[in-house]
């Protein structure tokens, strides 16, 4: 319903200045559903790797939950929906649209990933503690970033749609790591072994930053395709 609302809302500003939906990439469906599948794929892949890796370190296996159900799954995949859409369509729709018009592309998206790591000190309520809001600040706003850049480069709130909903369904439903609790599956271990300082890098940070960057890696390289594309 939100992500309806936030859509009607971004209609209505650019009918204001007389420009379309396709203003922010709603358009061309068999490109966007590509792009869909593919950003689903690519971020749903990351996330898997990291929590095996996290099993791996941690000495545990994965088992299904058996208090998961059909209307556990349905909560909790339209919860996922509702906050991806709510998010990029605050953060990656007419606002980024209108930031990269009026400050460009770099601009606009260092603002877009800027505001977007601020967002997360509210979400989760960690104000007061410095050095968690730094962790969160750039890891966030790294990957708000990367969705920023995803936006702009293709012209299009899909992508970054995809990405950010392949990335928190693996991670939340599909693994059980964030606000909705115990999901899909939990750790067969009700202790794991903590991780070292080394494997706590590997997987909380390296793993997504080696997202982001790749992000921004393919992402550059589509957009060159196209640009050859249209000089031939």
């Amino acid at each position: 319903m939100i992500g309806i609302i936030l859509i009607a809302i971004s209609w209505g500003l650019l009918r204001i200045e007389k420009r379309p939906l396709s203003a922010i990439g709603f358009n061309k469906p068999q490109q966007r559903l590509i792009e869909f599948l593919t950003g689903l794929f690519l971020a749903g892949s990351f996330a898997t790797l990291q929590f095996i890796l996290i099993a791996y370190f941690s000495n545990f296996g994965w088992k299904l939950n058996s208090d998961f159900n059909v209307t556990t799954f349905v909560d909790s995949l339209r919860w996922n929906i509702n906050s991806v859409l709510f998010e990029e369509l605050i953060f990656r729709g007419y606002l980024l649209y209108k930031a990269i018009e009026m400050l460009g592309v770099r601009n606009g998206c260092l603002l877009s990933a800027i505001a977007f790591g601020v967002y997360h000190w509210f979400s989760y309520g960690i104000f007061g503690n410095v050095v968690q809001m730094i962790y969160v600040f750039l890891l966030t706003g790294s990957f708000g970033l990367a969705l920023a850049l995803s936006f702009a480069m293709s012209k299009s709130v899909i992508l970054p749609i995809a990405l950010h909903l392949g990335w928190n369904l693996v991670t939340i439903l599909v693994f059980s790591n964030g606000p909705l609790g115990a999901q899909l599956l939990i750790s067969s271990l009700a202790e794991p072994e903590p991780l070292s300082g080394v494997e706590q890098f590997i997987t909380s940070i390296l793993m997504p930053v080696s997202f982001v960057l790749i992000v921004g890696w393919l992402v550059t390289k589509k957009v060159r395709y196209y640009q050859r594309s249209t000089l031939e």
